[in-house]
């Protein structure tokens, strides 16, 4: 990861604010307005090929609504989303003293992402990840790495507004309490976990996800469709005595999703309930052919389906 601070913007003294002496879930906490999914139009199809005894989801568009679909680092264009979302984001520079304008901010930041998946890239990585964090203390010229964090928790709250899914909560208790392992792998930063807090009150680890079977992007320097996250997973299911075909993976995209997951072994479902984060991927190449076993558009649908095969079986 970059550390120069070149191209660095400038920035004035920082605006004192009631937001500094909250943590980072109750940051997050403030920004909360409920956000529904889009009807996509799909149905529920598909079966199970066999036993199921861990489900690993994805994070932004299958367990949480996501206004933009997914998660924002890679979104430019953010401002033509209303005036409201442009003045939160005029207060933010404010509060923590950047005299430059929005434009130019945003700018820099982009930059600096490709300019780190450019080093990513040329070391081997195919689908590179960025820190969030490091990269706002490089394009802010912050030195305090938990200032940075604060910057990117509200940043994301602003312009990548989220809320849980329906019958999210209901899914990942339903799961828990019928003895499943429970896991992630999601395009994530380091905030991501705090989601669940700020909206659930619990931690991941309360809600029941095994810390070993937590895959999130930022921590391995590589984004899905990487095959490495979901061998990363498929070697922790296996530390557990699971093997992949007895594990399904959740998500709501077919390449990064549906497809890295059927060649790492998984039992595959595509969550289609919400229009905003449906990727059908009709026109890549890499997704054709590759069909699910289960196409959903209710969370729980999956505890449905895998109490059909225990009955069965």
């Amino acid at each position: 990861m970059p550390s120069s601070h070149q191209g660095r913007m400038p920035c004035s003294s920082v605006i004192p604010d009631m937001s500094d002496y909250m943590t980072l879930t109750e940051l997050i906490a403030q920004y909360q307005k409920p956000l529904f999914p889009l009807p996509s139009g799909a149905r529920e199809e598909g079966a199970l090929r066999g036993k199921v005894n861990a489900v690993l989801f994805d994070v932004y568009g299958t367990l949480f609504v996501s206004e933009s679909g997914d998660i924002s680092i890679a979104q430019e264009g953010l401002f033509g989303k209303g005036k409201g979302r442009l003045s939160l984001l005029r207060g933010l520079f404010r509060r923590f003293g950047v005299e430059s304008d929005e434009n130019a901010v945003l700018q820099r930041f982009f930059e600096e992402i490709r300019t780190v998946h450019e080093t990513l890239r040329a070391g081997g990585v195919d689908h590179p990840e960025v820190e969030i964090d490091r990269v706002w203390m490089t394009v802010l010229g912050l030195d305090d790495i938990e200032r940075a964090r604060r910057f990117a928790v509200e940043y994301e709250s602003i312009v990548n507004p989220v809320y849980p899914m329906p019958n999210c909560l209901a899914a990942i208790e339903a799961l828990k309490g019928r003895g499943v392992l429970l896991g992630l792998i999601s395009n994530a930063q380091f905030f991501t976990p705090l989601l669940f807090e700020a909206f659930f009150g619990r931690t991941l680890d309360e809600l029941g996800f095994s810390s070993a079977l937590v895959v999130f992007s930022y921590a391995h320097g590589a984004a899905k469709p990487s095959s490495l996250l979901f061998s990363h997973a498929a070697e922790a299911l296996k530390r557990e005595k699971i093997e992949p075909p007895h594990a399904l993976y959740v998500g709501n995209d077919v390449r990064n999703d549906i497809v890295p997951a059927m060649e790492a072994g998984f039992q595959t479902a595509l969550f289609a309930g919400d229009r905003r984060s449906l990727r059908l991927r009709k026109d890549d190449p890499q997704c054709a052919g590759k069909k699910p076993d289960l196409k959903i558009i209710d969370l729980l649908s999956i505890v449905r389906e895998i109490e059909k095969k225990q009955k069965r079986a």
